[in-house]
């Protein structure tokens, strides 16, 4: 089997409440996987996952996934 290249990803951290956030804001930190201040969530870097950070961009802190080395 051909070896494949990991998928670039993204780690995505809620650092700032959603109390007072509009509703939608709220559904999209909710399908990023963050619920809670402090939650963290590795998601895949595409377009879609790039649009959502951009939506909410104020309440996250936003960097670059290693691949399991920490």
């Amino acid at each position: 089997m051909a070896k494949t290249a990991k998928a670039a990803t993204v780690q995505v951290k809620l650092v700032k409440s959603l109390i007072c956030s509009k509703k939608d804001q709220i559904a999209t930190a909710h399908a990023l996987g963050l619920r809670k201040i402090g939650d963290v969530s590795v998601q895949p870097d595409n377009a879609a996952t790039q649009g959502k950070i951009r939506k909410i961009s104020h309440l996250l802190e936003v960097s670059e996934a290693n691949g399991g080395a920490k």
